[in-house]
C-alpha cells in the first residue's frame, strides 16, 4: 500500500470522528442521532404502551388445563395447615412405634407423639395391638405444641367419645346389651359396655350365684343411668330379666313362685328366675300386721300379676285378688290356691268389663262434644 492512500484513510477517519463528537455535544443529541441513523434503522412502534396497560401484563394463566383445578389445589394446600389446636380430630400417619409410643405424622413441622396409655379405651398389651406402621387413621389434638414444638395425640379421647355416644343412642333405644361381669365388689359387679366401665349395683342383680361367682359371665342388661359429666354407667340386671319374663307375661296370669325374701313391707317372689313384689296390701283383705305371720321364706305359692312396670323393671303380684272370700289367706291358704285359676278368671273378667265401660264414656263424652 502507497504512503499516500494511507494518509488519506488516515485523514478519513479523523474526519468521521470529528464530525461524531460534533453530534455527541449539540444539545438535541436524539435528533441529531435519528437524522444520522434515520427512522427506519430505530424500528420505534407508533403507539407504545404506557407502564399501566393491562395489554403489557402477563397473560392469565388457565388452570383448568394445568393438570388440576383450584379445588383440588386448595385442597392440597389445606393437608399442610400448621394451625393445630387442642380438641382438633386429624389424619395421621404411623411411622415409627416405640417402647412409651407411637410417632405420628400428621403434616406439622414436627412429628407428633401419642404416649402407649392414649392408645386405646380398652387395655392392651403393646402398641402393635392397635397400630400398625404406615396406618392412617384418626387422631385426637391433646395439647399445644411443648418447647420442641410437638404434639400431643390420643386415640383413646376419640373412642371414648363415641363410646359414650353409642351408650346414649342405646338407652334412647331402650336396648338390652349383654356383657361380661370382669370383676366383682361390696356394691355390685363392675362390666365394659363400648369399652366405658359399667357398674351393676347388687340390687339389680337377679342370680342365685354368688355374687363373686359371676366373674366372666355374660349378663343381659339395661341402662339406668348414662351421664357422661359424671362418668356414671349404671345397668341393671334385674331389669334385663324382667323384659325378658314380661314379654310371656301378662296382667290377671296366675304363676306359680317361691318366697326368696321377707321385708316389713311385703315379700319377693321368684317366678321363673325374676323377682316380683308381693306388697302387704296384697296379701289378704283382712288386715296384716306383718308379712311374717303368713309367710315364709321357700314358701311355694299362686300369685296373680297385677302390674307389669317395664320402665322400672317391676312386677307387682297379689294373693288378695285370688282370695274366695275375705281373709282366706290367713285361715285356709290352700283353699285360694285351689281356686287360683277360677279367681283369676272372674279378675280379668273384672278387668274387661271395666275398659269397656272406659271406651263406653269416651265415646259419649266424644258425642257430647260434637253435639255441642
Amino acid at each position: 500500500m502507497s504512503a499516500t492512500s494511507s494518509e488519506e484513510i488516515k485523514d478519513s477517519s479523523l474526519e468521521k470522528n470529528q464530525e461524531n463528537n460534533e453530534l455527541v455535544d449539540s444539545d438535541k443529541p436524539f435528533e441529531a442521532s435519528a437524522e444520522v441513523l434515520g427512522e427506519e434503522e430505530l424500528n420505534i412502534p407508533e403507539e407504545v404502551p404506557t407502564a399501566d396497560d393491562p395489554t403489557s401484563r402477563a397473560p392469565k394463566r388457565d388452570f383448568n388445563s394445568a393438570g388440576f383445578t383450584i379445588d383440588e389445589f386448595a385442597s392440597l394446600l389445606s393437608k399442610y395447615d400448621y394451625n393445630f389446636k387442642p380438641g382438633d380430630i386429624v389424619n395421621g400417619t404411623v411411622f415409627a412405634l416405640e417402647q412409651k409410643g407411637a410417632m405420628i405424622d400428621i403434616g406439622a413441622k414436627t412429628a407428633a407423639f401419642m404416649p402407649l396409655q392414649e392408645v386405646s379405651i380398652n387395655r392392651v398389651e403393646g402398641l402393635s395391638d392397635v397400630l400398625q406402621p404406615s396406618e392412617i387413621r384418626e387422631f385426637f389434638i391433646m395439647s399445644e405444641e411443648n418447647e420442641d414444638g410437638q404434639l400431643s395425640l390420643s386415640i383413646r379421647r376419640i373412642e371414648y367419645q363415641r363410646a359414650w355416644e353409642r351408650v346414649r343412642q342405646l338407652q334412647k333405644e331402650d336396648a338390652t346389651i349383654y356383657s361380661e361381669v370382669f370383676a366383682t365388689n361390696r356394691g355390685g359387679a363392675l362390666v365394659r359396655v363400648e369399652g366405658l366401665r359399667g357398674f351393676i349395683p347388687g340390687s339389680h342383680i337377679s342370680t342365685r350365684k354368688a355374687k363373686e361367682e359371676l366373674v366372666a359371665d355374660f349378663l343381659p342388661l339395661k341402662f339406668l343411668e348414662v351421664d357422661e359429666e359424671r362418668n356414671r354407667l349404671v345397668l341393671s340386671h334385674r331389669r334385663a330379666l324382667v323384659e325378658r319374663k314380661m314379654n310371656r307375661l301378662e296382667v290377671g296370669e296366675v304363676v306359680i313362685g317361691t318366697v326368696r325374701g321377707i321385708k316389713p313391707y311385703g315379700a319377693f317372689i321368684d317366678i321363673g328366675g325374676v323377682s316380683g313384689l308381693l306388697h302387704i296390701s296384697e296379701i289378704s283383705h283382712e288386715h296384716i300386721e306383718t308379712p311374717h305371720s303368713v309367710l315364709n321364706v321357700n314358701d311355694q305359692m299362686k300369685v296373680m300379676i297385677i302390674d307389669l312396670d317395664a320402665e322400672r323393671g317391676r312386677i307387682s303380684l297379689s294373693t288378695k285378688a285370688l282370695e274366695p272370700e275375705p281373709g282366706d289367706m290367713l285361715t285356709d291358704p290352700q283353699k285360694v290356691f285351689d281356686k287360683a285359676e277360677e279367681m283369676a278368671a272372674r279378675y280379668k273378667q273384672m278387668l274387661l268389663e271395666q275398659a269397656e265401660e272406659g271406651e263406653g264414656e269416651e265415646e259419649s263424652n266424644s258425642a257430647v262434644l260434637t253435639d255441642s
